[in-house]
Order: structure tokens, then C-alpha cells, then sequence
């Protein structure tokens, strides 16, 4: 076997899904300067809430592939009501506060939603059932299988449809001029509000596609489950450059290629002592060096502080 290809293989497909969550960050960052630390929870309630819908529709008998977009599209519309709620609630009434308020409200609301969904959903890890074919599928001298397969291509797709929408949209013009200043966008037309809502339904919908996909990959789900995937997405936005949309996309994929790649080989050379099981630190040396070294992140361009 190919021990590099297979953990490149890898790594994109855990680099997928930390591009989603990332963009995310980067829209609402972008936008109203505000790290949501919800965010990651949003993945979890996602992800909670498609295995919900597996298990009462399951026994209906219908296909894999079916009760998988039935679950994905009520995971969507669930943690869109879900952030927009969020932000009209939380946020919008400290949107001219101190920059500190939001951010420890953001942290309160990771909490909040982490201790009503062990209230709802109970804190035991709850199995994903397979719905699509786990049978491997031989890439050179790796083994991927089609979920994994699926989870690139629906990621890549998403992705350009993002750049698309935000690009060469009504919508995306009135985001761009939102985050550029809301003030004068205002005088143009612009209901900024409206605008930021919208940002917040779009991430919830991103954060909500991840969760289903990293449910579908890794099996299992749990009212933690968000925390970490949440935090390493935020570290890659910061990684390509918070506030830059391909930023995010590279620094998603970057550190799940990072993160692979260390834990397969880091570990062979100190001789298992820093191996998969600590795999996670590989995001926070990258969090560091970044910050470090380049604040600004890969692609990430200083700008000036809003009047």
C-alpha cells in the first residue's frame, strides 16, 4: 500500500469538511467581525439531527443514498433556523458593543447548545448507520471507499457554488458591500441586517452539510462532537487568512493534509510517541507558527479597523 497517497487521501477528505465549518468563520468574520464560537455546535446539531432522521425513517426501507438527502436537507433547515435565531437573539444586540461582549457571548452559546443537545439527545455516543457503499475502492496503492469519494466531490461542488453565489450574485454583491462598510452600503439599498442573517443561514447551512458528512465518515455522533472540529476549522481560517474565502478553502485543506500527514509519519520517526492518537495537535503547532510568523494568515490581506 501507498502509506503517503493513502494519507493524502485522507487528509483532503478531513480537509473537506474543516473547508466548510472555515468558511463558515470567514463569512461572518468578514462581515461583522465577529468570531462565532458557536459555530462548531451548529456542525454537532446538524449532524444530531440527520441521525435523528435516519432512525425514524429508517425502518421505511428506502435507499441509502435517499435517506440521506432527506436527513442532510431537514439537518439544514434545523441549524439555519437554528443560527439565524441565534443572531437575531445573541448577537445583533452587541453588534455596537465592545468587541470582548460578542465574543464571550459567542463562548456562552457554544455552552448553551452543548448542554440542551445532551438534554435532548442524551450524552451516550449514538452509531451512524451506513447509507452509502462502504466497499473499498482501490486509487493507486490506496483504499478510499465512496462515501469518502462522495464527501471531496459534494465539498468541491459546494465550494464553487459558494464562490459563485458570493461573486456574481445580488446577494454576494450586497455581502461584499456589507463587509466593506455597512454605513455607506446602507445609503446605496443595502439592508445590512437582512444581509448578515443571510451570512448566518449560509454558514449554518455549510456547518450543517459537514456535520452530516463527518457523521457519515466517522460513524458515530455526540453533543460534544462539534468542539474540536470547530476549533481546528476556526484554525484554519486564521491559517489561509480570516476574512478571505479562498483563504479558508486552502487553509481547510492544508491542515487536514497537515494533520494526516503528521500523524502518520511524525509518529513512525519518534517511534509511536507522537502518533494518531495525538493527531490533534498538529492544528494547534500550525494555530502558533501562523500567528507567529504571519498574523495575517496564507492569503490574508491587513486591513484597517472600521470607522
Amino acid at each position: 500500500m501507498d502509506i503517503f497517497l493513502q494519507q493524502m487521501i485522507n487528509g483532503l477528505v478531513l480537509g473537506s469538511m474543516y473547508a466548510l465549518v472555515a468558511l463558515g468563520y470567514t463569512m461572518v468574520y468578514g462581515i461583522v467581525n465577529l468570531i462565532n464560537f458557536a459555530h462548531g455546535e451548529v456542525l454537532m446539531v446538524g449532524a444530531l439531527t440527520s441521525w435523528s432522521v435516519t432512525v425514524w425513517l429508517g425502518p421505511m426501507g428506502m435507499p441509502g443514498w435517499l435517506l440521506l438527502l432527506i436527513a442532510l436537507l431537514c439537518a439544514v433547515v434545523v441549524c439555519s433556523v437554528l443560527n439565524f435565531t441565534i443572531e437575531k437573539i445573541a448577537y445583533r444586540p452587541l453588534r455596537n458593543a465592545p468587541r470582548l461582549a460578542p465574543l464571550i457571548t459567542a463562548m456562552g452559546m457554544s455552552l448553551l447548545l452543548q448542554t440542551l443537545a445532551m438534554i435532548i439527545w442524551k450524552p451516550n455516543y449514538k452509531m451512524y448507520p451506513t447509507l452509502l457503499p462502504r466497499d473499498p475502492i482501490f486509487v493507486g496503492g490506496a483504499v478510499t471507499n465512496f462515501t469518502q469519494i462522495a464527501i471531496i466531490v459534494v465539498t468541491a461542488i459546494t465550494l464553487g457554488g459558494l464562490m459563485w453565489l458570493v461573486n456574481k450574485t445580488r446577494l454576494g454583491r450586497a455581502m461584499r458591500a456589507t463587509a466593506e462598510n455597512p454605513r455607506v452600503a446602507a445609503l446605496m439599498g443595502v439592508r445590512p441586517d437582512n444581509v448578515i442573517s443571510a451570512t448566518f443561514v449560509i454558514g449554518a447551512a455549510l456547518a450543517a452539510l459537514a456535520g452530516v458528512m463527518w457523521a457519515s465518515n466517522y460513524g458515530s455522533v455526540q453533543h460534544t462532537m462539534g468542539f474540536l472540529p470547530g476549533l481546528k476549522a476556526f484554525t484554519a481560517a486564521v491559517f489561509g487568512g480570516i476574512g478571505n474565502l479562498a483563504g479558508a478553502m486552502v487553509g481547510g485543506i492544508l491542515l487536514g493534509i497537515i494533520e494526516s500527514l503528521g500523524s502518520g509519519y511524525i509518529g513512525d520517526v519518534t517511534g509511536g510517541v507522537l502518533g494518531s492518537n495525538y493527531q490533534d495537535i498538529f492544528a494547534f503547532i500550525v494555530l502558533i507558527l501562523v500567528l507567529t510568523l504571519r498574523p495575517k494568515g496564507l492569503l490574508g490581506e491587513r486591513v484597517a479597523d472600521r470607522a
